[in-house]
C-alpha cells in the first residue's frame, strides 16, 4: 500500500469513527440508556482478556503462608482482617510504560496500597517482538529492580501471528515444528534478553488461554505437540545460564474449546497452575463458576494433586455487567485458596479504576484492597442488580483506537 492510499485510507477511517461517535452520542434513547466507554488496547497479543470460556474467542516469589502446595486450602480469616497480604498483588493497567506509571496512581486510589505484581504481555505479531524486542521491556524491568519482592509477570505467545485466526491445520503444523526445536533459538534470545535486563526470576505466562480458540498457540489442534513444545520452551529459557524463571501454565476457566487437563505438559516444566477467570458467561452465577467441570474448585484440586501453588493472572467482571456479588465471592474466594499472585484486568468491561461501567463492584473491590481495608460480607443478600448484557467494543482500527486511547465500548441498559 501506497503512502497517499493509507493516508486516505486513515481519513476515511478517523470522519467513519466521528460519524459513528455522533450518532451515539445524539440519538435519543426513549427506552432506554447507553453507556460509552474507551477500552485499552493491550499488547497485541494480549488481545481481549476474558473473551474466552463459554466456547467463545476472547499475569511474588514462594506460596502464601499458611497454604503450602498439597495442603489444600487456607480457613478464610474473619471479615475484619482483610484478604490475606501474603499473594502478590497488582492489575493489569496497560502493557507499555503507561501500565507503570498508572500502578502509582491505583495504589494512591487504594490509599496508599503498594501493588507487588507489574503485568505485561508480549506482542505476538512477529518472531522478534517475541524475542523481547520492544524498548518498553526495560521500563518493565526498572520499575522491577527499584524495589525488593517485586514480581514481574510477562505473558509469552508461543508463535509469530498470534492472533491470525490460522486454522487448525496450520496451528497444528506450526506447534509440531516447535517441538521438534525449530523455534527454540527465539526463547532463548527472549532468555537472554531478560538477564541482560536484570530480571532472571519472572513468572512468564507461556500460551495462556491454550484451551480457547483465539490464539494460534492453542491447544487443541495437537494436545500432544503443544505438550512438547510448552516444555521444550520452558527448558530451553531455564538453560541460560543464571535464570530462575517459573512457568505459570494459565487456561481460562471452564472446558472452553479443550478440557485443559489434556494440555498440561508435566510437573518437570510447570511452576504454577493459574487461571483466567472472568464473570462469564451471561447468567451464570460464582456456584457455577467453583463447581463447572475445569472450574475453580478443578484448579484447586488440580494444583494440590501437582503440589503447585495457583493464580489468577486475569480476573474481573464481564458478561453479568456491575456485578458486585461476582466481586464479592471473587475476592473470599482468593482470600480462602491464597494464589502465589493475582492481577485483576482493568479496564472495561472487565475493571473497576479505569472503567466507570461498575461502580457497585468498583466499591466492593476498593472497600477489600485499600490501605487498612476490610475482607467482604460473605452475603449481602445477594446480586446487587439483575446481570446486563456485556459492553461490546467497537473496532475502529489500530490507528483511531491508539489515538482514542482504547477501543470505544457500548453497552446498553434497557
Amino acid at each position: 500500500m501506497t503512502k497517499e492510499r493509507f493516508r486516505r485510507g486513515r481519513k476515511r477511517l478517523a470522519i467513519g469513527a466521528a460519524g459513528i461517535l455522533g450518532v451515539l452520542a445524539f440519538a435519543p434513547a426513549p427506552v432506554g440508556a447507553f453507556t460509552i466507554a474507551t477500552v485499552p488496547v493491550a499488547a497485541l497479543s494480549a488481545g481481549e482478556p476474558g473473551d474466552t470460556n463459554d466456547g467463545e474467542s476472547p499475569a511474588v516469589r514462594g506460596a502464601a503462608d499458611g497454604a503450602s502446595p498439597g495442603r489444600g486450602p487456607a480457613p478464610a480469616p474473619s471479615p475484619t482482617t482483610g484478604p490475606s497480604p501474603a499473594p502478590g498483588f497488582g492489575a493489569y493497567l496497560h502493557y507499555s510504560p503507561r501500565g507503570i506509571a498508572r500502578m502509582a496512581d491505583f495504589s494512591r486510589w487504594l490509599g496508599g496500597r503498594e501493588l507487588t505484581v507489574g503485568h505485561t504481555y508480549l506482542a505476538g505479531d512477529v518472531w522478534q517482538n517475541i524475542e523481547g524486542a520492544p524498548a518498553w521491556l526495560a521500563d518493565w524491568a526498572a520499575w522491577y529492580r527499584a524495589k525488593p519482592g517485586r514480581t514481574l509477570v510477562l505473558n509469552v505467545p508461543m508463535l509469530e501471528r498470534t492472533e491470525a485466526r490460522l486454522p487448525d491445520a496450520a496451528v497444528a503444523l506450526e506447534l509440531r515444528r516447535g517441538a521438534s526445536g525449530a523455534y527454540d533459538r527465539h526463547f532463548e534470545r527472549l532468555a537472554r534478553r531478560l538477564v541482560g535486563l536484570g530480571v532472571k526470576d519472572a513468572v512468564l505466562v507461556v500460551g495462556w488461554e491454550m484451551n480457547g480458540t483465539t490464539y494460534t498457540h492453542r491447544c487443541g489442534p495437537d494436545p500432544r505437540a503443544w505438550r512438547t513444545y510448552w516444555a521444550r520452551i520452558a527448558r530451553v529459557m531455564n538453560g541460560v545460564e543464571g535464570v530462575g524463571f517459573r512457568f505459570d501454565f494459565a487456561p481460562s476457566r471452564g472446558r472452553d474449546a479443550t478440557p485443559w487437563t489434556e494440555c498440561y505438559p508435566g510437573d518437570d516444566v510447570v511452576d504454577v497452575v493459574g487461571m483466567d477467570s472472568y464473570d462469564q458467561p451471561y447468567g451464570t452465577d460464582f456456584d457455577r463458576q467453583i463447581s463447572e467441570p475445569y472450574g475453580l474448585q478443578a484448579q484447586v484440586d488440580f494444583a494440590a494433586e501437582h503440589g503447585k501453588p495457583i493464580s489468577y493472572p486475569e480476573w474481573g467482571l464481564f458478561k453479568n455487567g456491575d456485578n458486585a456479588e461476582y466481586m464479592r465471592r471473587m475476592i473470599r474466594w482468593m482470600d480462602a485458596h491464597p494464589p502465589l499472585y493475582q492481577t485483576l484486568s482493568d479496564y472495561c468491561p472487565h475493571g473497576v479504576w479505569q472503567c466507570r461501567m461498575n461502580p457497585r463492584a468498583t466499591e466492593v473491590y476498593r472497600q477489600a484492597f485499600k490501605a487498612g481495608g476490610g475482607l467482604p460480607a460473605e452475603d449481602a443478600g445477594g446480586r446487587e442488580q439483575p446481570p446486563v448484557e456485556d459492553c461490546r467494543p467497537v473496532r475502529l482500527g489500530g490507528w483511531l483506537e491508539e489515538r482514542l486511547g482504547g477501543r470505544l465500548c457500548v453497552r446498553f441498559d434497557w
